[in-house]
């Protein structure tokens, strides 16, 4: 591969992190509204499908997101997108609490009681998240590349699908189990709101797997890829 399109490859790396990244701050920061959309009368444990956080609206684009640098780049880029988000998170939680504790003006149209209602249990709940996040995402790039080194690179729908269902099984039942211990929400909403998630985000991930195809055809016809062959940054 010629310098010119190393250099290109490590742009587009880095604007997947940076799409990754602000899905995963944008995530935490939204998280603690919920919303409904009910395609289908069913009820599971008290709970519609589906009633869900806004907060996983952005997140399995993480996923994709991860799937894709692992697909094209290799494991261990994939690793390293994944710490820079969590510190991205650590460093918006900073600000967070530094914000929280800094007191609004008598004309603040944003008063301290509304900021805190907001933002107020966003300290412990990102830090909660970030934790089930990281140990998810691993989780994912891990079966990710075990899929891929059992396939010999081919079979691309099995690996993002099967690691993205059980990484995020992981992850709804571990932040759900977080929220419900710290009462953000109640246990009586747990197993409705785990399935309820689970489900969408299986529905989620077969949707984005077309898009994966896209991005790794046009990586491979624009690098000149063999099938399982990955770019080494420079």
């Amino acid at each position: 591969m010629s310098l010119k399109d190393k250099l290109l490859a490590q742009r587009i790396y880095f604007l997947l992190g940076g799409l990754f990244i602000t899905s995963l701050v944008v995530s935490n920061l939204i998280f603690q509204k919920f919303f409904y959309w009910h395609p289908f009368e069913v009820e599971i444990f008290g709970s519609k499908l589906f009633e869900i956080s806004v907060g996983i609206l952005p997140y399995p684009i993480t996923f994709l997101i991860t799937d894709l640098i692992s697909e094209i780049y290799g494991k261990k880029r994939a690793n390293d997108i994944v710490v820079v988000g969590i510190f991205a998170s650590l460093f918006s939680l900073l600000i967070i609490y530094t914000a929280s504790n800094v007191p609004a003006t008598d004309w603040s149209y944003v008063d301290d009681a509304m900021f805190n209602q907001v933002f107020g249990n966003t300290s412990l709940a990102v830090f909660a998240s970030m934790m089930t996040y990281l140990f998810a995402q691993f989780v994912d790039i891990q079966i990710y590349h075990f899929w891929k080194r059992l396939t010999k690179g081919k079979h691309l729908w099995l690996r993002n699908n099967f690691s993205t269902w059980f990484s995020q099984f992981i992850d709804t039942f571990t932040i759900l189990s977080l929220l419900c211990t710290f009462g953000i929400i109640d246990w009586t909403n747990f197993a409705g709101l785990l399935i309820s998630g689970f489900i969408f985000k299986v529905l989620v991930a077969l949707l984005d797997t077309p898009f994966l195809y896209l991005g790794v055809y046009l990586f491979r016809k624009r690098f000149r890829l063999n099938v399982n062959e990955e770019i080494n940054l420079l």
